[in-house]
């Protein structure tokens, strides 16, 4: 059973962003719609989004995933183009509206994977390219082991990035980033209801935080 934290006093005080990233493999998808399920059930008016998206550029990002010899610089700046959709026409438009936003992957994704891919492309030129697009309130990494993470993917769902040697790689850089700007790390190998539990505790601590100003 799930805990709660915070009484329905606190409710819909303020939209909120959050974010869950990782690696494929790591949970985010399912994390995401767990915790959407949760905040609803306390009350709030959720609203679930991930990149990429359902748009047309979304989908051809799909179908570009799937082709290794797609530029990295080609990757980054599509991702970016649907970023810039994904938050102007949906994420801001339900964060005035008063909803919790809960993306499932966003631009840390970018960072990670791109610069992964290749020494020519910086975090800086992922941050510029995405300058146009809002910040999370909050981010959690859910970490995971590559083999773990892997184990979870059908053979015919697999990406170019879908391989031990770049996942561990792209983890690495996760980990990184993640102590350097100060996000919220959970081990994602455990139960899933142990994880969720966790985030869930994150989310709502948070929320209670900013509620109390």
């Amino acid at each position: 059973m799930f805990k709660k934290i915070i009484g329905y006093e606190y409710l819909n005080k303020k939209s909120f962003f959050f974010v869950l990233d990782g690696i494929d493999g790591s949970g985010t998808t399912t994390h995401t719609k767990l915790l959407a399920g949760f905040l609803e059930n306390e009350g709030y008016k959720v609203h679930i989004t991930q990149e990429p998206t359902k748009s047309d550029i979304g989908i051809l990002l799909r179908k570009i995933l799937k082709n290794s010899e797609i530029p990295p610089s080609t990757d980054a700046l599509l991702f970016a183009a649907d970023r810039d959709f994904h938050y102007n026409f949906e994420i801001k438009k339900k964060l005035d509206e008063g909803f919790i936003v809960i993306s499932d992957r966003y631009i840390e994704a970018s960072i990670v994977y791109q610069c992964s891919q290749s020494e020519d492309i910086s975090v800086e030129w992922i941050k510029l390219i995405n300058k146009f697009v809002g910040k999370p309130d909050l981010m959690i990494i859910l970490d995971i082991d590559p083999k773990i993470a892997l184990l979870r993917k059908k053979n015919n769902e697999l990406e170019k990035f879908e391989n031990f040697e770049f996942l561990k790689k792209v983890r690495d850089f996760y980990i990184k980033r993640a102590e350097n700007e100060k996000y919220n790390i959970i081990n994602s190998d455990d139960i899933i209801e142990i994880t969720q539990e966790k985030i869930q505790n994150i989310v709502l601590n948070y929320i209670t935080k900013i509620n109390a100003n």
